[in-house]
């Protein structure tokens, strides 16, 4: 159990000095800069933090301040402090760090939490710093113990050395005397020569934990006194609760209690098996006053009409509305965008426990730990720090445990107040619960109509977007700015093609309906717009695709460095078979270039088969290529499945029409395709991987269709659009 903390402003020296025991070893904090609020710097403001404990054991944990969700934030926070330790990785362990925003903040938010794959970003220099600062207090200490000077030791694979005395010491050894040494603010930092595992693919630290079943998810979270419970949410979004009758689900062997909370109507029970079934057994009336109750083709349509006119500016070049009038063509489309659910393989589930001293613990996977504290702290009316969240590894997410609002979190702690003081009660979401309970990728229209000149130049671009804002509402409604949601433009507004007049406005639709960032936000509609229009105005100017974007491109050298490492890796692997064509798209989001080449054929049922892809990825450096290698290929999987078939849609009346993978259709094994990834070199510090790999396949895929067959699909999924222009026809 966790204590009260008050909230005090220690200096690193007396946290030092509070943290640090004999028995235990050392914790070394330090003091951090801060650039842009992005990434760690030498000329911003410093604060305390503490990653790093050394055990007389020679162990060395690092304590990992962001969620580990199968992206490699506990390998690649490692790496970095086993660098610049000079550390054997062989001795390094990684865990979550505690809910602590003054001690664990992401530099991009000022929070603890991530997202916009900022994981590794945010936190380079910072942890670089921090083990360069543990291995300076280990020399100096070991230079005191033997009275020689720190210049003449050496270290190696977490073996201290003086040469010329003979004299050796691992880590361990001197963790005791390296904690009462002051620590150097500002320690020298390797050059990038002189790495020994950034840049190199240092295996997965946790693989094991997660292949031999030891590693703890909240599903293993098991207390003594454990209760479970089941929630029943408003059949329609926005709905209220009316009336409940819960006869028949109190006499379901096992349940104890029937709750309302804010969501809905909550079962808790001996056992998930019974809640679960108390829960189904309850008779609900909803109030849907104020709820949704139209279908999605209505919602469409409705957004399909505001598209007609211009919304807020998000970007405007040039005189548009002129060279639309003066253009020897013009071509428009629209595109619609269906919501989707994020379906990761672990569906949401918390524990947590009032105890009877006020204080209130957590166990979940925790994206924005900041945020679920405070929630649970207002539920419960304590303050803050009287919330401990025991962060667990999480099952995947794609955006769905980083919640602005804090819902689930909530919804936790609303049912475990219920319950008598002491008693742990663990909430599981079904795979139903996930996919009808909202909280998706929004529904998005885009309508472009682009012109051309009399020389072939594409000389007008005009671009309008429908859509609900992410953060409105939310804590984060700050990134608003002048009435432009950044998430709903990203992607669109900043596009790095030179075309003289370009306008992109917004019309931020409102309905009860609750959206969330979705692996790659924004720019997983507007890659897919910007690419296939781009590619269908070369087309009818009978500009090659490659060379088109080569020559709009010119000033944007790493746009242009991943396009020609892609075209280069896809011609070593010779001409596309017979009945088979090729489409490409670039894009740059969450500051990563990544341009991909899909290689298309048909199904047996005129579908869309994607046999091979090929992508170059220019991340800055890659810490370890093993992982940016794997988070691009499972960004290509990922998007892959949400173009193709994934849709979620409200039918007559407003309720969700899927609820299991029977329905709702991510990407299956067989259909994911071959894929080659190329890692562009680069000097340039590391940016994000875990989403920039997501958005291009959309478009790549549907270039190499229309190239194959004519068809320019603008309504997602891909194959839904295809077998009603088959029905059509």
């Amino acid at each position: 159990m966790h204590m009260p903390q008050e909230k005090t402003a220690f200096n690193r020296r007396q946290f030092l000095k509070a943290s640090v025991g004999i028995a235990t070893g050392l914790i070394v904090g330090l003091y951090l800069p801060l650039r842009n609020r992005a990434v760690a710097s030498q000329d911003t403001p410093m604060q305390p933090n503490a990653y790093i404990h050394l055990k007389p054991d020679n162990t060395i944990t690092v304590l990992v301040k962001h969620i580990e969700i199968g992206q490699g934030a506990f390998t690649g926070m490692t790496t970095l402090i086993a660098d610049e330790m000079d550390a054997d990785w062989s001795q390094m362990k990684a865990q979550h760090a505690p809910a602590n925003a003054e001690l664990y903040k992401n530099l991009a938010f000022g929070i603890q939490g991530v997202g916009g794959s900022t994981g590794l970003a945010n936190s380079y220099m910072q942890m670089r710093k921090a083990g360069a600062m543990m291995r300076d207090s280990l020399v100096r200490a070991a230079a005191d113990k033997w009275n020689v000077s720190p210049d003449s030791i050496e270290v190696t694979k977490g073996v201290i050395h003086h040469k010329a005395s003979g004299k050796s010491a691992v880590f361990g050894e001197l963790a005791e005397a390296a904690s009462k040494i002051e620590p150097n603010q500002n320690p020298a930092l390797k050059s990038p020569e002189s790495f020994i595992y950034i840049g190199k693919p240092v295996p997965k630290i946790d693989t094991t934990v997660k292949t031999n079943g030891t590693a703890q998810f909240t599903q293993d979270v098991q207390l003594p006194d454990m209760r479970y419970a089941a929630v029943a949410h408003p059949s329609h979004f926005g709905a209220t609760i009316k009336e409940v009758d819960d006869s028949k689900a109190m006499k379901v062997a096992g349940v104890l209690g029937v709750h309302k909370i804010s969501s809905g109507v909550a079962v808790v029970a001996t056992s998930t098996y019974a809640a679960i079934k108390g829960r189904d057994t309850l008779k609900l009336t909803w109030d849907t006053t104020k709820a949704e109750t139209r279908s999605t083709d209505d919602i469409t349509q409705e957004y399909v009409d505001k598209t007609t006119t211009t919304g807020i500016k998000a970007a405007s070049h040039g005189d548009t509305t002129s060279a639309l009038k003066n253009a020897q063509s013009t071509f428009e489309a629209v595109y619609t965008f269906p919501y989707l659910a994020h379906t990761p393989m672990e569906t949401l589930d918390a524990v947590v426990r009032a105890n009877k001293d006020g204080t209130v613990e957590v166990w979940m996977g925790s994206q924005m730990q900041t945020v679920d504290q405070g929630t649970v702290a207002s539920v419960f009316g304590v303050k803050p720090e009287y919330v401990s969240i025991n962060t667990q590894l999480g099952g995947g997410t794609f955006g769905r445990r980083a919640q602005p609002t804090s819902g689930f979190a909530k919804e936790a702690a609303e049912i475990a107040k219920t319950q008598p003081k002491g008693t742990p009660v663990k909430l599981m979401w079904t795979r139903e619960n996930d996919v009808q309970g909202g909280r998706y990728r929004p529904l998005t229209v885009h309508r472009v109509v682009t012109g051309t000149d009399n020389k072939g130049n594409i000389s007008a671009w005009q671009h309008v977007i429908a859509t609900q804002s992410i953060v409105a509402g939310s804590p984060f409604e700050q990134m608003i700015k002048d009435g432009i949601d950044p998430t709903s433009v990203e992607g669109a507004s900043d596009f790095p093609y030179t075309i003289a007049n370009r306008d992109v406005s917004l019309h931020t639709m409102s309905n009860p309906i609750p959206v969330l960032w979705w692996r790659s936000v924004g720019h997983t509609h507007t890659a897919y717009v910007v690419e296939t229009a781009l590619d269908h105005a070369l087309s009818r100017t009978e500009t090659d695709p490659i060379e088109g974007r080569r020559a709009l491109l010119k000033d944007s050298p790493r746009d242009l460095g991943v396009l020609n490492a892609v075209v280069k890796l896809a011609d070593s692997a010779g001409k596309a078979p017979v009945g088979h064509a090729r489409g490409i798209a670039v894009h740059k989001s969450f500051g990563t270039y990544v341009a991909q080449i899909a290689e298309v054929t048909k199904t047996d049922d005129g579908l869309v088969k994607v046999t091979r892809v090929w992508c170059a990825v220019d991340c800055g450096l890659a810490v370890n290529p093993d992982i940016v290698r794997a988070q691009m290929e499972g960004g290509i999987g990922f998007g892959l499945g949400a173009i193709l078939e994934e849709e979620i849609t409200l039918g007559k009346g407003g309720m969700v029409e899927q609820s299991n993978y029977d329905s709702y259709h991510p990407l299956r094994m067989p259909s994911m395709p071959e894929v080659e990834v190329v890692i562009v070199p680069s000097g340039e510090s590391p940016t994000g991987v875990g989403e920039p790999g997501v958005p291009p396949i959309g478009p790549a895929v549907a270039n190499a269709w229309r190239s194959l067959t004519g068809q320019m699909i603008t309504n997602l999924p891909m194959n839904k659009a295809i077998r009603r222009a088959q029905e059509a026809s």
